[in-house]
């Protein structure tokens, strides 16, 4: 897992069956700190988050598993709101 900031969101209306009715968003990922590493994702959104939140973004198997996902083809789940970080 690792935190993310939501930086967007796509709308696909020809995708496979298993995202229908999947909120998809794109993800930019932060180092602990919070500091955008460069990299951006889609993310599949199970806990409802918005625009500029921080959030908690599962990968891989572990991301299939997330919500209602079932069997989903998604490598990237969001499955979590942050509300504070704090690194020693």
């Amino acid at each position: 897992m690792h935190l993310g900031r939501v930086i967007g969101t796509v709308v696909s209306t020809s995708k496979d069956p298993s995202l229908v009715g999947s909120k998809l968003l794109i993800v930019a990922r932060l180092t602990p700190q919070l500091d955008p590493t460069g990299f951006t994702e889609i993310a599949v959104d199970t806990v409802g988050a918005g625009y500029g939140e921080t959030v908690i973004v599962s990968k891989g198997s572990g991301a299939r598993m997330a919500g209602t996902l079932g069997k989903s083809v998604s490598d990237a789940s969001i499955v979590g709101i942050v509300d504070t970080v704090e690194t020693h």
